[in-house]
């Protein structure tokens, strides 16, 4: 299997399947000097971690990175970074009646053509479970943003699922880590949760929409044509598995806009240009305008449900399968901290790129 990496000069490669012994990543391109330690990583994987509460799967992973190579006494050498992520709660034996048939919804049935033989156990190299490897990948993009771009935010929040959706006139930034959904509404959690446990006695999943936020990222990241800023956040977050539709800003809504609805007008404020709104997700011709950048993407319902579907076997005959095992009804709640984890490697990707181009020194002026 190739093209396991991402990036342009930050580049990740992650390895490892679902019941293997291990999963991780191999990060290249770290600046040196960078302040890191296992601990640093470590507070995004928890985020992310399995079993926390009874909202997610009950798979029980410690997620305990341990950083293998290129940080020495603190610091990133600037040599590749090894990162490893340990499994210790695999269940294969759930997925033994399985062996022989495609789970409708999951890549079992494309990984079959394709390769002629697959990893069965939770997917393999296909599950969720690999996830796990980008947010590790991400805290060492975050590290080298803090330390590069003091003051940015990464932040991310359901805004949909299912039936169930945000009311942005009682957002709340502060209540997103205070509830199991990740939502900017801490009194319409518990309908949240009402809502998805019905879903789950009922044998069934659902669907997510996720929205990341960066806000203090510089103007001037991306490129005019084959490398915008855009371009390669649609396509890390449309890699995160189960993932089946990305927007920036407005996004599909586009559509429905008028041109003087949908410009954002530019004033010169004392700090430089400023917008009257934010249509484009901060993003313009590829490049970032210094406003908030803003990324949404939907999650399809978890795949992996107890009610019986119809497929087929390997050896073309009909069947109906339950997908016995321990999963998410709603995979788009740890999907989350994923998405903020794609969104800080995409970011400081192309903040190295820019200061390799043009450097750090003062670019266009107005005014």
């Amino acid at each position: 299997m190739s093209l396991n990496t991402f990036g342009h000069l930050f580049r990740v490669t992650t390895w490892g399947e679902s019941h293997g012994p291990a999963l991780g990543a191999t990060v290249d391109g770290s600046p040196p000097g960078i302040p890191l330690d296992e601990g640093k990583i470590q507070h995004w994987l928890d985020k992310r971690r399995p079993g926390q509460n009874r909202n997610t799967t009950q798979r029980q992973e410690s997620d305990t990175v341990r950083i293998l190579s290129g940080v020495f006494e603190g610091r990133t050498t600037g040599t590749p970074i090894q990162l490893m992520i340990e499994n210790t709660d695999q269940r294969s034996r759930d997925y033994g009646d399985i062996a022989q048939t495609f789970r409708p919804g999951h890549a079992d049935i494309t990984y079959h053509l394709k390769y002629g033989h697959r990893d069965y156990r939770g997917g393999g190299r296909s599950s969720a479970r690999e996830t796990a490897a980008r947010v590790a990948a991400g805290g060492v993009a975050r590290a080298a943003l803090d330390a590069l771009v003091p003051g940015i935010r990464i932040k991310g929040y359901m805004t949909r699922m299912g039936e169930m959706t945000i009311d942005r006139d009682r957002f709340d930034w502060d209540a997103i880590d205070s509830n199991d959904f990740w939502v900017p509404d801490a009194d319409a959690a518990p309908e949240w949760e009402a809502y998805l446990q019905k879903l789950r006695k009922e044998k069934n999943s659902v669907g997510a929409m996720i929205e990341v936020v960066a806000s203090g990222a510089p103007a001037g990241l991306g490129a005019p044509v084959y490398a915008k800023l855009d371009t390669d956040l649609a396509a890390a977050c449309m890699s995160i598995n189960a993932v089946k539709g990305v927007e920036i800003g407005e996004g599909m809504a586009a559509a429905m806009l008028t041109g003087t609805r949908n410009a954002d007008e530019i004033f010169l404020g004392d700090g430089g240009p400023e917008f009257s709104s934010n249509h484009a997700g901060g993003i313009l011709g590829g490049i970032s305008t210094g406003q908030d950048i803003v990324v949404r993407f939907a999650v399809k319902p978890t795949s992996s449900i107890m009610t019986p579907r119809r497929s087929i076997r390997s050896d073309g005959t009909e069947t109906e399968v339950v997908t016995k095992g321990r999963h998410d009804p709603c995979v788009g709640i740890r999907a989350v901290p994923v998405g903020e984890a794609m969104v800080a490697c995409v970011i400081l990707d192309h903040l190295l790129l820019h200061r390799g181009q043009v450097g750090d020194g003062p670019r266009g002026v107005i005014g």
